[in-house]
């Protein structure tokens, strides 16, 4: 059977996951009457909670006679990782492009990635069933932004379809014919390149790698030559050419729509899972033990943020999940970072703290948020920028571009705020009627909270893209959050009464009846310095008549803060204490005499 391997590229919420749905269930990958879900490929919870694809997947469908292998990329810069090595997997991509949005950052970054190893792409612009389309506008922006990239003649020269996956069609003009997506899989095949196939023995460079409770490791990759079979003999060559370990493949299983099933041997140019390493990890060469030269691997970009992740030392330790120690979250964290090649993973000189670096703070989120799904407690410290020292010994600092959609009536305000926060303005032109597209090049660190910033100033309306644009010049200092917080000064339970009366101080964080502890942030100071306040003081109750005895408790709703808004929030002397039922704020030291010794010698040090 013909073979074509595709990746669908596209910035998040433009369609790419539902395309797949339709093009699977329209190829006749699933019987008329089974049943399937909504976004069969967002597999994860947290996918399908937030609406996001995190990890790259395969699927497969048979289209007339040939089987078309497709790969569903995520679609933020923070899983770039994932990206960058499914590409090699491929001979052609599908860029998929909102007809009211137009090309946008994460779309710029794949596709830069796309055309750079020389993948053939297909323009797809979707959503054309939308009141404010504007195909032609969108076409000329897609040209633009290939030529930008320094695309060939022959990438330039790409084919174009417009359609609705929502309502099932694709079609070479926007008025249709809204049939099916036919057309689309048609062009896939006569477009796209069959998989380049070069002689010799068993070769396969492993993209991305799962952990299965019944075959352990599993590594998928496409066979660059030769084939693969069940207890076959081979070895895996590391990048610089090191053979890492010697093994059997106990399984070779290829996609068959979304179901991985078990084959009696893989063929040159086919996507496929092998079972039966225990080393060998992504960008490892698996290959036949006659071969001794490893398939070139692409280089990663480097991570730009870092968090400490430290045992939960609080009072409430231990209530809620039931991995606290070390040696478990030690264990938890090096097995994300053998599967998660964006993520590097470090010792620190504390036994009960480890420094995990990431590409951005979405990544690191999603990380906090599957462990804490797991069972695990862990206090998180503030996300701190990674520098790099060039030869002179100056830092430079990652410098990323920020496109932002705002109503015309809030882009001064937008510019005022990033411009205090060090970013640059490049751009700034009309996107629509009334509304502004602002592009910056901002420091990380300025733009670490600004996301719940920029959506207050901007009642809910802007639209805030972000993409890693270099390492440059250190910008110099960047002042954090200006408010103190409330800090709680005992052990127990608030009380609604101590709530109240402490309003006036500046807006809580907790609900009365929520346990706290000394050093545990309840609220914050509308000054800018902290105060330790009593939230367990309940009302004085004697048989004298009192002037306030009948006044009613009527307490404003506490900020409610999500993790990511929980880790942005804090500065570098608090901690987001995590576990599976809750997300807590407090202090590093939750002593108060310790807190000032800590404050006291950080000025020595500045001094």
């Amino acid at each position: 059977m013909k073979l074509r391997n595709i990746a669908i590229i596209a910035h998040v919420d433009h369609g790419k996951t539902t395309l797949i749905d339709v093009l699977l269930k329209q190829s006749g990958s699933f019987r008329d009457n089974q049943r399937t879900e909504e976004r069969m490929m967002d597999s994860n919870d947290l996918e399908r909670e937030r609406g996001i694809t995190i990890l790259a997947k395969v699927t497969s469908l048979v289209w007339k006679d040939t089987r078309i292998n497709i790969v569903d990329t995520p679609g933020h810069a923070d899983f770039g990782g994932e990206v960058e090595r499914i590409l090699h997997m491929v001979d052609g991509a599908i860029i998929l492009v909102d007809a009211s949005e137009g090309p946008m950052p994460q779309t710029k970054f794949v596709l830069s990635k796309a055309l750079k190893i020389g993948l053939k792409p297909i323009v797809a612009i979707n959503k054309i069933d939308k009141p404010d389309e504007r195909h032609d506008d969108v076409l000329n922006e897609v040209f633009d932004l290939f030529s930008a990239l320094e695309a060939n003649h022959e990438q330039l020269d790409f084919p174009v379809l417009y359609g609705s996956a929502k309502q099932g069609w694709m079609a070479m003009e926007p008025t249709g014919p809204k049939e099916s997506v036919g057309p689309l899989l048609d062009l896939v095949v006569e477009h796209v390149s069959a998989p380049t196939v070069r002689p010799g023995p068993f070769r396969l460079l492993a993209t991305t790698i799962q952990a299965d409770p019944f075959l352990g490791r599993i590594l998928t990759g496409r066979i660059a030559s030769g084939t693969a079979t069940p207890n076959m003999s081979v070895h895996a060559i590391s990048r610089d050419g090191k053979v890492i370990e010697r093994g059997r493949i106990s399984k070779v299983l290829a996609f068959r729509g979304l179901e991985r099933q078990a084959i009696e041997a893989g063929v040159a140019g086919d996507i496929v899972s092998i079972a039966g390493l225990q080393e060998a990890t992504v960008a490892d060469t698996l290959a036949d033990p006659s071969v001794t030269e490893p398939i070139a691997a692409q280089p990663i970009d480097p991570p730009t943020l870092s968090m400490t992740f430290k045992v939960n030392d609080g009072p409430l330790a231990g209530q809620d999940g039931d991995k606290v120690q070390s040696r478990v979250i030690r264990a938890r964290l090096l097995k994300e970072a053998e599967g998660n090649v964006a993520l590097q993973v470090r010792e620190t000189g504390d036994a009960d703290a480890f420094e995990v670096s990431g590409r951005g703070e979405l990544q690191l989120a999603i990380l906090i948020e599957t462990m804490r799904r797991e069972g695990f407690e862990l206090n998180v410290g503030r996300p701190h920028v990674v520098y790099q020292i060039d030869e002179n010994g100056d830092r430079h600092e990652p410098i990323e571009e920020v496109i932002i959609d705002v109503d015309d009536e809030y882009s001064g305000n937008v510019v005022q705020k990033l411009q205090e926060r060090r970013a640059d303005l490049i751009e700034m032109r009309p996107s629509g009627h009334g509304r502004t597209r602002l592009v910056f090049h901002a420091p990380t660190r300025g733009l670490i909270g600004y996301q719940s910033e920029l959506m207050s100033d901007t009642r809910g309306t802007a639209i805030f893209n972000r993409l890693f644009f270099e390492y440059g010049p250190h910008k110099g200092e960047i002042s954090s959050r200006h408010t103190g917080v409330l800090i709680s000064n005992g052990d127990g339970d608030s009380v609604a009464y101590a709530l109240w009366k402490l309003e006036d101080r500046g807006p809580m964080l907790i609900e009365p009846g929520v346990k706290v502890y000394e050093g545990m942030i309840v609220g914050e100071h509308t000054r800018g310095n902290d105060l330790a306040v009593n939230v367990l003081k309940g009302k004085q109750l004697t048989n004298i008549r009192s002037a306030g005895k009948d006044e009613a408790v009527a307490l404003t709703t506490p900020i409610k803060l999500t993790l990511e808004k929980a880790l942005s929030y804090i500065n570098d002397d608090e901690l987001v204490e995590v576990t599976p039922k809750s997300i807590r704020l407090r202090k590093a030291h939750l002593d108060p005499h310790e807190r000032k010794r800590a404050e006291r010698a950080k000025g020595s040090d500045a001094a």
